[in-house]
């Protein structure tokens, strides 16, 4: 007898980054990391499980900027090139290896890139169509997230700058699917009162908090994480389980620590000597991971420069074990709950899709190998968030708390001194965005149009999670920074030249190109969200 339910949710999302007339950018490999260590990997599993005809069900939310990423074909012919240098230098070092076990490392990593490049051209390019596969086979759900993945709660104050991150996230899916999307992954969590009014108004039927939207809700729910709830527009919550985070991706219990797997950390990139390693780093001469790793964990104390080999075999065995163990650990969590409240519970597991490859390069064998053993219980039943409503007849109604996810379940990784100073600029740009669509609202000259799109574009790219997150953490600092000021500053200079009537059609064509998410917006958004209240 079926027990409870198990929901993976993957978040699938990386910040915009295009930069159409250099090769490579440096920022530009976040997206090619996460294609090849994550992405590709993942898909290439799912088809493993389908073929083999092992029941899964995994919810990913894909954010709109990884979307219009997928459709870039700019980006996708520099990562196949990429790719290609990569499988060139896999073949250097299995000519210069000097142990049998270097060389087998250096030909696994071969076959490994060339299977990821011939994925890529059975997706013609576009990995969106890996996804919406899986999604008709009814394996994958897919949802969407708010426009540019901006931190909702820190825009309660101007409903409209809410208003349209969501309509853009809504239509953005849509767009790329050809379907409405049912449920959202909203950035970072991040939840505020009132938002699944805003939710609901666009179709969505169910969106992700932390535990701490429940725990602190105005009335704590009967069934603690483990049951999702109504609000009261109607939209359904689901909470995030702690303990399943805990066990998978804890710094100090989670399973990537094993010595057992790759070690993150020591890569080709800084291990071979610059002049022979300099064409597969950036054009720059700055090292950077290029992504092959000889060498495993071996323990948490042991120096970067004493880690020993890695032993694929060892690793994947790890991986069945942490499977095995993870599952035993859910059935037991399953009993436990079920005791508890007499009802089957609802366990919802949320991960950043980039841990399974790309942080912990086993990770896909390891949700594999999950799959795989649990097929063989019927405690636990793996389901979506669409299919767990519809087993239920009554909910209880509850207002989450204002919360996230991050430092302390609340807003402090995304506004603090750190980076406290965007708001000022971002507060300022949506009213003038707004001032400006009301105004022109008739517009009919088709240049001062383009204008005030691309103005829009420019603002919701200022807006993303990823620039505080990345101040707070104090990673790649610099370029956080630059990504604010330089969509500010076209958004005042675009103004500028509006407001004078002295549009420089070049340097709209340029920064069309280069932020060229969301080619179908409307800047009549900011104004129609007002027309709609006042209606």
């Amino acid at each position: 007898m079926m027990n409870g339910y198990f929901l993976l949710v993957l978040h699938t999302h990386l910040p915009y980054v295009n930069h159409p007339n250099h090769d490579l950018y440096l920022e530009e490999r976040w997206y090619v990391e996460a294609v090849l260590e994550s992405y590709v990997p993942l898909l290439m599993m799912f088809d493993r499980l389908q073929e083999k005809k092992v029941p899964f069900k995994v919810t990913i939310s894909l954010s709109p900027p990884l979307l219009e990423m997928f459709r870039n074909t700019t980006l996708t012919e520099k990562l196949k090139k990429y790719a290609e240098k990569l499988v060139e230098l896999c073949e250097k070092e299995i000519a210069r290896a000097n142990t049998q076990q270097e060389r087998d490392l250096a030909g696994f990593y071969r076959e490994r890139f060339l299977a990821c490049l011939n994925y890529l051209d059975s997706l013609n390019g576009n990995l969106a169509n890996g996804f919406k596969k899986h999604a008709e086979f009814g394996n994958v759900q897919l949802i969407t997230c708010n426009a540019t993945h901006g931190f909702l709660p820190l825009m309660r104050h101007q409903p409209f700058a809410v208003d349209t991150q969501i309509k853009v996230g809504v239509e953005t899916f849509k767009r790329h699917f050809g379907f409405e999307p049912k449920g959202i992954w909203l950035a970072e969590c991040g939840y505020h009162s009132g938002l699944d009014e805003t939710l609901k108004k666009y179709g969505v039927e169910f969106f992700f908090v932390d535990s701490h939207a429940f725990w602190y809700a105005d009335e704590r729910p009967y069934f603690d994480v483990y049951r999702p709830v109504m609000t009261p527009s109607g939209v359904f919550a689901f909470a995030r389980d702690p303990e399943s985070s805990e066990q998978v991706w804890s710094a100090t219990l989670g399973y990537p620590g094993d010595g057992r797997y790759r070690e993150f950390y020591r890569d080709l990139g800084f291990d071979r000597d610059y002049d022979y390693i300099k064409p597969y780093i950036d054009k720059s001469g700055v090292r950077v991971n290029v992504g092959i790793k000889y060498h495993k964990v071996t323990s948490r104390e042991t120096p970067l420069e004493k880690k020993e080999l890695y032993n694929r075999d060892e690793a994947l065995s790890a991986a069945k074990e942490h499977a095995l163990d993870f599952l035993n650990k859910k059935i037991s969590q399953i009993n436990s709950l079920t005791d508890v409240f007499n009802q089957p519970p609802v366990i919802v597991a949320p991960f950043d899709t980039e841990l399974f490859g790309h942080w912990w390069f086993e990770g896909p064998e390891f949700l594999e190998n999950f799959f795989v053993e649990a097929s063989r219980y019927r405690q636990i039943k793996f389901a979506t968030p669409s299919e767990v409503l519809e087993k239920f007849d009554s909910f209880q109604i509850v207002t989450p708390a204002d919360s996230s996810w991050g430092n302390g379940g609340y807003f402090d990784t995304w506004l603090n001194g750190k980076n406290d100073w965007i708001q000022l600029h971002l507060v300022e740009i949506r009213d003038r965005m707004k001032r400006l669509a009301e105004t022109y609202f008739e517009e009919k000259d088709p240049l001062k149009t383009r204008v005030l799109n691309q103005m829009l574009r420019e603002l919701l790219l200022a807006e993303s999670s990823d620039w505080p997150f990345i101040m707070t953490t104090g990673t790649n600092v610099e370029y956080a920074v630059n990504r604010i000021k330089t969509h500010v500053k076209r958004f005042l200079d675009l103004e500028t030249q509006l407001v004078k009537d002295n549009i420089d059609g070049e340097f709209l064509a340029r920064l069309e190109q280069e932020d060229d998410v969301f080619p179908w917006i409307e800047f009549r958004y900011y104004a129609a969200f007002q027309t709609r209240k006042e209606g």
